[in-house]
């Protein structure tokens, strides 16, 4: 069972880079040269509205991250937070770590008085869109992404 969420910091790096690897491999995603080091890098600038937290067991493993940041809603007309990444490790699934992750980033967005957060996932990623759903149902928008700097580029 998971039993708690915390910040991410500077000991968990190895941790972090497995979670993060094996959360590129489920979307069949490769993470591009220096992307581990830039994203390391953005989560501890103090100038980057960017953070992670760990979801951690009951006997203090880290067992899946949240990533999330600060976003511009122009319609809105406010700042929304944007769930970036969440990431459970496959044995943990069923745990209730996705459950408190998501919990703690509608908490901190309720903390800054921010109206909504929002996130994306595939199509595919079912046991995720059935936690999901327990929240809100999807939206009818749907995602373009047009590579501008080389073929296949993700960012």
């Amino acid at each position: 069972m998971v039993h708690s969420i915390r910040a991410l910091d500077n000991t968990d790096r190895l941790r972090w880079e497995e979670l993060f690897q094996n959360y590129a491999e489920f979307y069949e995603l490769d993470i591009p040269g220096g992307g581990l080091d830039r994203v390391w890098d953005w989560l501890f600038d103090p100038e980057n509205n960017f953070w992670c937290d760990l979801a951690v067991d009951t006997k203090g493993h880290n067992v899946g991250f949240v990533q999330y940041q600060l976003m511009h809603s122009s319609l809105s007309a406010s700042m929304v937070c944007y769930l970036n990444d969440l990431y459970v490790d496959p044995a943990q699934c069923g745990s209730g770590a996705g459950r408190l992750m998501i919990d703690h980033v509608l908490a901190f967005a309720r903390d800054k008085r921010l109206p909504a957060v929002n996130w994306l996932t595939q199509e595919f990623n079912y046991a995720g869109r059935r936690l999901y759903d327990t929240y809100q149902s999807k939206t009818d928008f749907i995602l373009y992404r047009v590579p501008v700097l080389g073929e296949g580029l993700d960012s």
